[in-house]
């Protein structure tokens, strides 16, 4: 077997993400796959590359040798694809996000500026991040959970979109405490919590307020689609973003104190490309910002995580 790009591209989302579930899913292979394909890369090398663990993969010093030789390579090949893209006029803006209702706005905004948008998905920062400085995309919007610092490239240009977002909950409409604009973390002491453990950061985030509430209820793993229809059905609540609308079956309120929130970040290559895209995200996420009447109440009241000017 000899070694080509795409096994490279493989080592790098492995060692990005730290698990190969979320390599897996961010390359569009199924995960076994991508394990035999580890499997026959170490074999060809002569050694092991990754520790498993029961939280994730981390590189041993042969890992750590070959991934310093194979980001070089992988992004001078990310950067010639885009050079070449560009030469004949065929590119689109890449962009790659965490979810946000923001969404839609912008890419809306993009399109009647003559900017053909793609976009791509993914619940890991990280990985977006990573994505942006091998070339892989243009730009990327993400969240940065309080407490849990992101790992942006020191290659990569950034500017706050909020800077400190509070996470609301979202709970069953007929659940005692959702008669009340503000819920206490003691209000929903026993109730089943959902938490997203891929998303970069939120599962510690989550258990850290818990615990400093001096809770400890029983928690669900599973993705936030999942999530919603089981708040929906009265089996868990769980953390959402200010912006959510709240449904006939469910109610979105705010929590007493702010304890959690996220930083929202946009990140590019360089400053003309922030500048490009910053002002059309702003004014978006402004529009679904003043869609939800709990949040919006929240910033009219003063909120520390009102949205940055546009850029000039």
């Amino acid at each position: 077997m000899e070694l080509e790009v795409r096994h490279l591209r493989a080592l790098c989302a492995i060692a990005d993400t730290g698990s190969l579930h979320r390599a897996a899913r961010q390359l569009g292979v199924a995960q076994p796959s991508l394990s035999t394909q580890l499997r026959r890369i170490e074999q060809e090398l002569g050694g092991t590359l990754f520790v498993r663990t029961h939280t994730g993969c981390r590189p041993t010093p042969l890992g750590r040798l070959v991934l310093s030789r194979a980001r070089p390579l992988v992004a001078e090949l990310n950067s010639l694809v885009t050079e070449a893209r560009a030469a004949v006029g065929g590119r689109h803006l890449r962009i790659g996000s965490t979810a946000s209702r923001a969404l839609a706005g912008w890419l809306r905004r993009l399109r009647r500026h003559c900017r053909e948008p793609t976009l791509h998905m993914d619940v890991s920062a990280n990985a977006l991040l990573r994505m942006v400085a091998d070339g892989q995309l243009d730009v990327a919007f993400v969240h940065e959970v309080e407490g849990c610092p992101l790992r942006i490239p020191p290659t990569l240009r950034t500017r706050v979109l909020v800077e400190r977002e509070p996470q609301f909950v979202s709970l069953p409409a007929d659940h005692p405490a959702a008669g009340r604009p503000v819920v206490r973390l003691s209000d929903l002491a026993r109730d089943r919590w959902m938490i997203d453990p891929t998303v970069d950061g939120e599962w510690d985030a989550v258990r850290r307020v818990l615990r400093a509430a001096g809770l400890d209820p029983p928690v669900l793993h599973g993705d936030y689609h999942t999530a919603a229809s089981l708040v929906a059905t009265g089996e868990v609540v769980t953390v959402c973003q200010p912006t959510s609308p709240s449904r006939p079956e469910t109610a979105v309120r705010r929590l007493h104190g702010d304890p959690l929130g996220v930083r929202l970040l946009l990140a590019a290559r360089t400053d003309t490309e922030l500048a490009d895209v910053y002002p059309d995200l702003a004014e978006a996420y402004r529009e679904v910002a003043q869609q939800a009447p709990a949040y919006r109440e929240w910033l009219e009241r003063g909120g520390s995580g009102a949205p940055a000017p546009a850029l000039p």
